[in-house]
């Protein structure tokens, strides 16, 4: 009986460092059945459906390394795994998900393959997956196959799982500084470093964004009362409680006027230049439905602007237009408005569009532009003569770069009103005719100053060049030579790696510094047992990363967590290997022996950082061979000092860790340092457990003292349990 089908065994989610990569990917196990017997060359029309399907397969150079070279593979014969990794890689890149890197390996099981591919979010990932198996087998059986619905459902994935534009760009922005990030919920809230060196995001708020500033900033009134103090420009204005109070005010300030809420945000609400009583009415009745409370204002003359204010500093700024229509005598300003305004491409309902589109259907609320028509005497279905132009929009189009325009001044203006609400990351608004002029020359005023502003205008602004706002928030939160960055201890082997673990936490905490230990035995804080069950997974692990008090981390890593969730931390410090049992083997993941095994703990030596450590048994051959894949330097340790690798390794002028008459020996290039006969009375440890974590203290500054006494008052079973 044929079986020429391709059947998804199981799906693992490495969302760390792990075997294949250095990034999260997803490896699909696939059984392709009797497919193994029909190479893609042996399928009539195959490569040309394919092909017809994806055309832009073309740019996959896959192991021939050229352009077109996957296609060459594709024409010479290549198996479906292969082939729905390539497929796999494109339905997502088509979905806006950029993903390059991709493997299918044969496993020992006869049509068994892995199908690995770079994973970004993991969601959008198992749905093309899905979508790749589906497509390829269309393909191979000549049926119908909705390419574009694919690719639309994979977007849509896209869209509800990725982060907004403004905290990607932070985020993007740390990763190229090579701070780590993680995400701590299914929206913008992200953490930026590890442990006690971290920061926190939220789009453009951070943890240095104060809750009073930010009250401070979303009332209108206390925010102009008090910028007003400190000799800032601001419009005069007060609050009003009815449209008779309005008018009241805005004939003692004198018309034209601005009505807006109190608390409102994103100009919601906000209506300008009104000069007429019924004008003042609509506006304070738009105005009441968004806050209980109303500003009358002066109207300043000008265009509206955003200037970003990061730290202290402008880093962009952007103008906005006002939205208008020229008629033709033939369409209604309906029709005007969808054929000139909605049918930019910069506009859009997605947070990729610099412009908003202008909404006038009733179901979108459309108030602030059916006010601005019928203040000229126009409904949206009115046909207005040829060639007048009507005013559609006043505000809402803040997207012009001027950045490069601001005077000194107004920069200043700006700086100074964002440190006294007391926000560190402010979009300020203002009014200016010119925003190359200070503001006192032309009547210019700040009119709000706001908290957690959008960056999209200054990412993607409608005219202009994009600004760097996310490196700047970055640069803001760390400074140059910092990279969020704790101490972080990665431990595997095939033995003893648990009690090695431990021991490390022990000297580390006896130097002072809060411990952060997950592993087998359980969850550690500053040596207090607070998770019971084994943490030897990726979960574990992250509630160490995430905790504010953590100043150092040590991860018990088992083969099996490596191969089922890859690391949890993307480099460590130290890399701890304390050997490979040639009997090793972990079947279940088509790992069937010792050399196989030995890659898998590499991936521990591949994350060193270059200025971190790798702690190597010298006495394993297997263990030995990793020393030159590591970044950084290397620490040998063994039982024996006539171990031919810690002989050559010294000869080096690098460092090692010895017995020598029961006595722990430092050694580097001709220096030694005997930290006495400290392990006569730990029988219980294996003496090459002992070294190894004297390895790993030296390499992170534990000095010899510390290590002597943390040796000799360890107890591997004591721990306090919390309550």
């Amino acid at each position: 009986m044929n079986n020429k089908t391709i059947d998804i065994i199981d799906v693992l989610s490495l969302r760390g460092p792990n075997i294949w990569t250095y990034r999260p990917v997803i490896e699909a196990w696939v059984d392709i059945g009797d497919l193994e017997d029909s190479p893609s060359n042996t399928i009539p029309g195959f490569y040309e459906r394919l092909t017809a399907w994806l055309p832009s397969l073309v740019e996959h150079h896959c192991g021939v390394g050229v352009h077109g070279g996957f296609l060459m593979r594709l024409r010479e014969g290549t198996w479906p795994g292969h082939i729905m990794e390539h497929v796999m890689i494109e339905l997502q890149n088509l979905a806006g998900m950029q993903s390059g890197f991709g493997k299918a390996r044969e496993t020992s099981k006869r049509g068994v393959y892995k199908v690995v591919v770079r994973a970004r979010h993991e969601e959008v990932s198992r749905a093309a997956l899905v979508a790749a198996r589906d497509l390829v087998m269309a393909a191979i059986e000549d049926r119908p196959y909705d390419v574009q619905g694919a690719v639309n459902n994979l977007r849509d994935i896209l869209e509800s799982v990725a982060l907004g534009p403004s905290t990607g760009c932070i985020v993007d922005a740390a990763t190229d500084r090579r701070i780590p990030s993680m995400r701590l919920n299914d929206g913008n809230l992200v953490q930026l470093g590890h442990g006690a060196k971290q920061r926190r995001i939220w789009t453009a708020e951070t943890d240095q964004t104060s809750a009073i500033a930010e009250t401070i900033s979303s009332d209108k009134e206390l925010t102009k009362t008090l910028l007003q103090s400190c000799g800032v420009p601001v419009p005069e204005g007060r609050i009003v409680n009815s449209v008779a109070d309005a008018w009241d005010a805005a004939e003692s300030i004198g018309l034209p006027v601005v009505i807006k809420p109190l608390d409102g945000n994103h100009g919601r609400g906000v209506s300008t230049n009104l000069r007429t009583l019924p004008d003042i009415e609509a506006a304070f009745l738009l105005a009441e439905q968004e806050s209980s409370d109303v500003i009358v204002e002066r109207f300043v003359l000008g265009n509206e602007h955003r200037l970003l204010i990061i730290g202290g500093k402008l880093v962009a700024a952007a103008r906005g237009e006002e939205a208008s229509v020229v008629a033709d005598g033939i369409s209604n300003i309906s029709e005007l408005i969808n054929s000139q305004l909605n049918s930019d491409p910069r506009r859009g309902s997605s947070e990729d569009c610099p412009l908003n589109l202008i909404l006038i259907d009733e179901a979108d609320d459309p108030r602030v532009v059916l006010l601005e028509l019928a203040r000229q005497g126009y409904t949206t279905e009115s046909i207005p003569p040829a060639g007048e132009k009507i005013l559609v929009q006043r505000n809402g189009n803040v997207a012009f770069d001027v950045t490069d325009q601001v005077h000194p001044s107004v920069a200043a203006a700006a700086s100074l009103a964002a440190r006294i609400v007391g926000l560190d990351i402010a979009g300020v608004d203002l009014v200016a005719q010119d925003i190359s002029r200070p503001l006192e020359e032309q009547g210019g005023a700040i009119v709000e100053v706001n908290a957690g502003p959008g960056l999209l205008m200054h990412l993607k602004p409608a005219d202009g060049p994009a600004r760097p706002v996310g490196r700047a928030i970055v640069d803001h939160l760390f400074a140059e030579n910092e990279s969020g960055r704790i101490p972080i201890v990665g431990v595997t082997g095939s033995h003893d790696t648990t009690a090695v673990s431990r021991l490390i936490a022990w000297l580390l905490h006896l130097q002072g510094t809060y411990v952060g230990l997950a592993c087998k035995d359980g969850l550690f804080l500053r040596q207090r047992h607070v998770l019971k069950k084994s943490s030897d997974n990726w979960d574990a692990s992250r509630q160490v990363l995430m905790n504010r008090m953590v100043e150092t981390a040590v991860f018990e890593n088992s083969s099996k967590t490596i191969l089922s969730e890859g690391l949890a931390y993307d480099w460590c410090q130290v890399g701890v290997v304390t050997n490979i049992d040639p009997a090793d083997k972990l079947p279940e993941f088509y790992i069937e022996d010792a050399d196989q095994m030995s890659r898998v703990v590499r991936t521990q030596i591949d994350v060193v950082l270059p200025t971190g450590v790798a702690v190597l048994n010298a006495a394993d051959p297997r263990v030995v061979e990793l020393a030159p894949l590591c970044d950084g330097s290397v620490i040998f340790f063994a039982a024996s000092a006539s171990t031919a690798a810690i002989v050559t390794h010294l000869e080096q002028g690098q460092r090692a860790v010895f017995l020598r008459d029961g006595h722990i020996v430092l050694a580097s290039d001709k220096e030694e340092i005997l930290i006495g006969n400290a392990v006569q009375d730990k029988s219980a440890l294996n003496i090459e457990t002992v070294l190894a974590a004297i390895a790993a203290a030296w390499a992170l500054g534990v000095s010899p003292d510390l290590m002597r006494v943390g040796i000799e008052s360890f107890e591997p079973t004591d721990a306090v349990i919390a309550a």
